[in-house]
């Protein structure tokens, strides 16, 4: 498995987080992977063999090859049918919304193919040179240019939305919503009618997912598997509290994932990240 990062243009550090691509070698009954939620909304290209997103235990469908996933709350599982090569961005959970006049709600749960919410012809001419590109270089070069036109300038985050993102992520997740607004029930309120349309996700959901990342890192960074101080650490009430978050995002606990072959992709991509 061969995941790299790569960082944006500085006219689009502050909404897109990374690019990515991810390359694996064809395995006969390669194993399902299980993608838990980052918080962030990414932009794919599939450049290799189809890659199947499962619905139920058996039944799946085949991702588009040019797709938006939106926010995640459950773990997806996919499965490779061959070689794996994947091209990505990925934005911070305020960046996506600054592109699309869609309302990122609607995009919660699911794979939207890029030619819904850009256009066929622009689309089908994104996906065009993103294929045929020489390298990743070039493709980041082909998405920048593509992105720095799309950006829709019209469209500004609310300030209470990016302040409180701001702070989740610089606190790990561990600041308390009302602490974020000084117990201000109109912000409280004002707040959830902008998260919704413009992250996906409640302010709440949002923070647990931040915090659980941050949890996860510590996780995979101390293998002793000492539970209670990754839950110390990490403010949780307590052990019990930091497995209940883990499994509710996760759909298994912190000693499973740790052994299980469904978490690599996972734990790979949140080392790296």
């Amino acid at each position: 498995m061969n995941y790299q990062t790569f960082k944006p243009h500085p006219d689009l550090e502050a909404l897109v987080k990374c690019y990515w691509t991810l390359e694996v070698p064809a395995e006969p009954d390669a194993p399902k992977q299980r993608i838990i939620p980052d918080g962030c909304i990414e932009m794919a290209f599939i450049l290799g063999d189809d890659i199947k997103r499962y619905t139920s235990a058996t039944s799946f469908i085949l991702q588009p090859r040019a797709m938006v996933l939106g926010q995640i709350i459950d773990p997806l599982y996919i499965q490779p049918t061959g070689y794996v090569n994947t091209f990505a961005i990925r934005f911070y959970p305020y960046g996506f919304a600054n592109f699309v006049t869609t309302p990122i709600k609607e995009l919660s749960d699911k794979e939207i193919p890029v030619a819904i919410l850009f256009g066929n012809r622009v689309s089908k001419a994104l996906e065009r040179k993103i294929v045929q590109a020489k390298d990743t270089g070039e493709r980041i070069e082909i998405m920048e240019k593509f992105l720095l036109t799309a950006i829709n300038r019209k469209t500004t985050i609310d300030k209470i939305v990016k302040t409180t993102i701001d702070a989740l992520v610089s606190t790990s997740g561990k600041s308390p919503i009302n602490n974020i607004l000084e117990n201000d029930l109109s912000k409280r309120r004002q707040l959830e009618r902008n998260f919704s349309k413009q992250i996906g996700i409640s302010p709440k959901q949002l923070g647990k997912v931040i915090r659980l990342q941050a949890a996860l890192k510590m996780l995979l960074g101390d293998r002793s598997g000492n539970l209670a101080n990754i839950a110390y650490e990490s403010e949780y009430y307590d052990q019990a509290h930091f497995i209940r978050d883990f499994k509710e995002f996760t759909g298994t606990t912190p000693t499973a994932f740790m052994k299980d072959e469904h978490m690599m992709l996972s734990a790979v991509m949140c080392r790296k990240d």
